[in-house]
């Protein structure tokens, strides 16, 4: 048997071709989209997948004011943040995050799921978020995916 076919290839992060994707969040359940694009993002979905490499597509997400979450975590769920400041602990819905901020829902679920180092920030800059159907990338051509 001949083990050097058998080699791992471990591409280098100059070497790596990065696609534009554009994904249309509408109706879209949350959590299962999110897992999906952080997939994307950290290159999961190619045959060249490295690890420790940046070798994942730019994904530029549409109608993110869209998304949904299923049973009542819309009006239930708690998203806590802090301001470093005593008594500073805030407590909103996804309601109402979406209602101030329609991007940053979905925003944050892709990046809570990215690694939790330098290289899982470097991806997170190759995500764009819009909440309607325009946006300014139409000149890297990007390839329509759909997820399901």
């Amino acid at each position: 048997m001949d083990t050097l076919s058998y080699k791992t290839i471990s591409v280098a992060a100059e070497k790596v071709t990065k696609d534009w994707v554009v994904i249309d969040a509408q109706s879209a359940v949350l959590g299962r989209f999110a897992s999906q694009v952080a997939s994307i993002l950290r290159g999961k979905n190619k045959s060249s997948f490295t690890p420790h490499a940046d070798c994942g597509d730019f994904v530029i997400i549409i109608n993110a004011d869209k998304v949904r979450l299923t049973g009542k975590k819309m009006t239930d769920k708690e998203i806590i943040s802090y301001t470093g400041n005593p008594g500073g602990q805030r407590i909103t819905t996804p309601r109402d995050v979406l209602a101030k901020h329609p991007t940053r829902l979905v925003e944050e679920a892709i990046r809570k799921m990215l690694p939790k180092n330098r290289l899982g920030r470097r991806m997170f800059t190759h995500l764009f978020v819009y909440a309607g159907e325009a946006h300014p990338h139409e000149a890297q051509q990007p390839k329509q995916i759909k997820l399901s």
